[in-house]
């Protein structure tokens, strides 16, 4: 029981920051690229985040693939959150780097 416990807590801290950092990214460093506007973007990204999930997720501790999942599905709704807000012109302006 402690170790699934453990194991949520991790797959939500890891979906929390992933969903988080990617949007910022989206935002700021792809507002210009063009693929990422487009809905196959977010899929794309959640795929690939979930077949690097899951190549890594024997090799740790109370990590299995609901989290290799969970950081799929994180990653791809920051990408699409993140394109979202540059369509709707929810993005700040950041200068430099």
């Amino acid at each position: 029981m402690i170790a699934f416990l453990l194991s949520f807590a991790v797959a939500s801290i890891v979906a929390i920051v992933l969903h988080g950092s990617t949007r910022r990214f989206v935002r700021n460093r792809l507002r210009y690229v063009d693929s990422v506007q487009k809905g196959f973007a977010p899929w794309v990204a959640g795929a690939v985040a979930f077949g690097v999930g899951a190549l890594i997720a024997p090799m740790l501790p109370l990590v299995g693939l609901g989290t290799a999942l969970t950081a799929g599905l994180a990653v791809g709704s920051g990408v699409a959150a993140g394109a979202r807000d540059i369509r709707t012109g929810n993005s700040p302006v950041v200068y430099g780097g």
